[in-house]
């Protein structure tokens, strides 16, 4: 399931030291990308079909896939935004104290809302075996965004730089070498990074009781480790962003060390395998790289050459807004499964039914699919394309 926004708004946002010319003291472009992948998660997550078009589908076990993608874009882009907002409030007076309890508040609620998401989706979709799954995506993005903003506040860059270090390969020694109890050491007596005998679907299983995937989740314990490296890399932009460098040197910054980190992904994949369902070093650095080169993609067209056409203003009113935008696909994804609804005298799920009314006949399962799911994105921007007009911005 792709990620969550928890980033601030624009609001909190201000030009980095030393803007272009004449420009908007706004950074247009991290909006855009805000947007961008607020729209993409629910697109992915809204396939309405067990058929979605081939790019919206997660890899199956190692590999990727542009889904694979969103979640991490949302904690790099939290990474990013974090460094504004923070230094915006320390400018005003705010104490480094002062944003950590603000920073503390705002991860318990998003992980409170994570909660209830999880306990609406067991009261929408009822079995025996069901019950309270405690980790999620807004969970990860919570604890992600707690670390990266202690870590910000109050430990230098270099030391940020190896505990960056030390998160990615100290993943890789314990995936790696630490045998699992009745399985044995991976790469001797197992497969390495079998799907269920590793050592973080392991300590899921020990010590979560409901799980994602049966026998392993996807934001499990020991797979947060890593993940916390991504907003981390964000915080690095960031702080490159505010800089005094020019907005050329910027942008080309940006789109180098993201060269850097798709080579350095792909390469250490070849040792430890680009996974998103276990969040490996080599997923980490991949993603990030992938994330700086359609950052300075954006930061070059709409805060430098300021290409800012009809087709950014969706995208725009979703990134002012990401927090209302999740909330909103939410609620149209599980309320139609509390309506009663009958076809015939036959008890049917709302939504199913318009899959197979108004999209089944329109072509293949998975060309339906996509306009299922395009549709689905057009009716969440409308509540928040009338919150955008009157000026209602959703925080935490």
């Amino acid at each position: 399931m792709p990620a969550a926004p928890t980033v601030p708004s624009t609001q909190e946002t201000q030009a980095a030291p030393a803007p272009v010319p004449g420009a908007s003291t706004r950074l247009t472009s991290l909006d855009l990308f805000r947007g961008i992948t607020i729209a993409a998660m629910i697109l992915v997550n809204n396939p309405g079909n067990s058929h979605p078009y081939w790019p919206l589908e997660h890899a199956e076990w190692n590999g990727w896939t542009p889904t694979d993608l969103v979640f991490p874009f949302f904690l790099f882009i939290v990474g990013v935004s974090l460094v504004f907002s923070f230094e915006s409030r320390l400018q005003r007076g705010d104490s480094r104290n002062t944003l950590l309890l603000h920073a503390f508040r705002r991860a318990v609620v998003i992980f409170a809302i994570g909660l209830a998401m999880n306990y609406t989706a067991v009261l929408a979709f009822p079995s025996p075996t069901s019950g309270l799954r405690i980790p999620g995506v807004l969970q990860r993005i919570g604890i992600c965004y707690l670390a990266a903003s202690i870590l910000y506040l109050y430990v230098r860059p270099r030391t940020r730089a190896v505990v960056v270090a030390v998160l990615l390969v100290g993943y890789w020694i314990l995936m790696r070498f630490v045998p699992v109890p009745g399985f044995g050491v991976p790469g001797r007596d197992i497969p390495f990074l079998h799907p269920d005998a590793n050592l973080a679907a392991y300590l899921d299983r020990k010590f979560l009781s409901h799980l994602w995937e049966v026998t392993r989740d996807p934001e499990g314990l020991l797979s947060t480790l890593p993940a916390i490296a991504t907003p981390l890399l964000g915080v690095f932009t960031g702080e490159w962003l505010r800089s005094k460098r020019s907005p050329p040197t910027k942008a080309l910054g940006m789109l180098l060390f993201g060269v850097i980190g798709l080579i350095l992904g792909r390469t250490w994949s070849i040792w430890f395998p680009i996974n998103k369902k276990l969040w490996t070093s080599s997923y980490v650095l991949f993603a990030a790289g992938f994330a700086l080169v359609c950052l300075a993609a954006s930061y070059w067209a709409n805060d430098i050459k300021r290409w800012r056409g009809l087709w950014t203003k969706p995208f725009l009113i979703f990134g002012r807004n990401a927090i209302a935008a999740y909330i909103a696909a939410w609620f149209f994804a599980v309320m139609p499964y509390f309506v009663p609804f009958r076809v015939n005298g036959q008890p049917r799920h709302a939504a199913e039914y318009i899959f197979e009314r108004f999209f089944a006949p329109l072509g293949s399962p998975s060309f339906t699919s996509l306009l299922f799911s395009l549709a689905f994105v057009l009716l969440c921007l409308l509540p928040i394309w009338l919150m955008d007009r009157k000026k209602i911005f959703l925080k935490i």
